[in-house]
């Protein structure tokens, strides 16, 4: 084929595209040499001050917050000036520490302390890596050992956070299209790991075991029209021993007989009731006589009781080791420091060595108990032996009325050297509870200083609601 025929053929081409199409073309080329240099030649080009004082006065940055409330409490911390042990300096008052979750007062323990400063000149203040990526360190599974030693079980997998620890387990085995019963009432922590499951939920009424059980038949008839289908399905109860949010205990051999009912696997947040409830501190399971074997899994923290920082899960070797490759918060965080490691190491030591700090403990809750049903225009309806109470008032009103009453309360006792919190809770949280005092009871007290902080309660409640 000869050029010059090429040349005809090329010519015959191009007189078939659109005149539009050519003229585009011409403006993107054009576009490009004109961008291309425009970028070289403003590269090296310095403002002066002058255009950076101008171009300063002319940025005018969006709000990250619109409208921001100036009253928040995020806005208005308190400031803390001391350790938080039993007494605790706010905003430069000295108060009876009722606000912090120190339910064996071993954040004082000097013993602790000692271990822990020895922990860091040996280990340094780090791990340096998650569990599986060179931080593992022996006083790790030291830990792991002693915790299912201490809780009856067969094996422990430790975690960096308590929260990650509550969100990471139940994300590791609850899975899309699974079937999970949670109480209302369940706290953020494991709100979020229901949030990473992608599964069907269904929440039972606060403490409820018959709605739990009516809402388990109604599962069960809908299984009976599809029975290979339901086969598949995995079912997950999800509880907690004492309630963050509200201070009661779960009613667990009722739930146990439920789940051996319907075959449903059972895991239990044990964040507030490990360490406080039982003869030994084991929690509820020994609180009520439960057959470790009936609980699937056991999730907890150690960042109440036990004085430190972290969680643990507990259970038989087939569940616990399944988390070693699926929890989120194993895999992915950095280990629990050695120290804080060894400060949990040691207050298992105290707690296995002295039974009566539990016996303690449950003396002052009821103390603290008793005291607040003598305060009329307050109301408490939190498990008598709880460390976690909440405070109501008597006369329910809107919530945005009680949160204001509540913060003065509050304000109030802090004036008068007791140191109480209204819990803060996030508005992405499902069923916000209602506005309330929280009170944390702990072995510190002595009967002095329980009829010091009712007394004071009492009569800032009373001069606050009687205005």
């Amino acid at each position: 084929m000869s050029t010059k025929f090429l040349f005809i053929e090329s010519m015959n081409i191009l007189s078939t595209i659109p005149q539009y199409h050519t003229l585009l073309e011409i403006f993107v080329i054009l576009w490009l040499i004109w961008f291309i240099s425009k970028r070289y030649f403003s590269r090296d080009r310095t403002l002066t001050e002058d255009e950076i004082e101008r171009k300063l006065a002319e940025w005018n940055p969006e709000p990250l917050i619109n409208n921001p409330q100036m009253n928040h409490i995020s806005l208005n911390p308190r400031c803390i000036t001391s350790r938080a042990g039993k007494r605790i300096v706010v905003d430069g008052k000295d108060c009876l520490n009722l606000g912090t979750h120190n339910y064996l007062g071993l954040t004082e323990n000097n013993e602790i302390e000692k271990d822990a400063i020895a922990a860091i000149r040996k280990y340094g203040v780090g791990s340096c890596g998650p569990r599986g990526f060179y931080g593992t360190v022996d006083v790790h599974l030291e830990l792991e050992e002693r915790l299912a030693d201490y809780t009856d079980t067969e094996e422990a997998v430790v975690y960096s956070y308590g929260f990650s620890t509550i969100a990471s387990a139940i994300a590791a085995y609850c899975k899309r299209r699974d079937l999970i019963f949670v109480d209302e009432q369940a706290n953020f922590a494991i709100q979020k790991g229901l949030d990473a499951t992608k599964a069907n939920i269904t929440y039972f009424k606060h403490n409820d075991v018959n709605d739990l059980s009516n809402l388990l038949m109604k599962q069960a008839k809908i299984d009976e029209q599809n029975l290979k289908k339901a086969a598949k399905i995995k079912r997950f109860l999800i509880v907690e021993g004492i309630y963050m949010n509200t201070g009661n205990i779960c009613p667990l051999p009722e739930l146990v007989a439920l789940c051996r009912r319907y075959k449903i696997r059972i895991f239990i947040d044990e964040s507030i009731s490990f360490g406080t409830l039982g003869k030994h501190g084991k929690g509820i399971t020994e609180h009520f006589d439960v057959p470790k074997c009936e609980i699937d899994m056991i999730m907890g923290s150690l960042d109440w009781a036990m004085g430190s920082i972290g969680g643990f899960c507990v259970g038989t070797s087939f569940i616990i080791e399944h988390q070693r490759l699926s929890g989120l918060g194993y895999c992915f965080s950095a280990s629990l420091p050695p120290l804080l490691t060894t400060a949990a190491i040691t207050s298992l030591n105290i707690m296995k060595n002295n039974p009566q700090l539990f016996r303690s403990l449950r003396d002052n809750c009821i103390a603290i108990n008793e005291g607040l049903q003598k305060i009329h225009c307050l109301e408490c309806s939190s498990f008598p032996e709880s460390p976690v109470k909440h405070v109501y008032l008597k006369n329910k009103k809107d919530r945005a009325t009680e949160e204001k009453l509540l913060s003065k309360i509050s304000d109030k006792c802090i004036e008068n050297n007791l140191a109480v919190i209204t819990p803060a809770y996030l508005e992405a949280e499902k069923n916000i509870p209602r506005p309330s005092l929280r009170l944390c009871v702990s072995t510190l007290l002595n009967k002095s200083d329980i009829d010091f902080a009712v007394n004071v309660l009492k009569n800032c409640a009373e001069e606050i609601l009687s205005v």
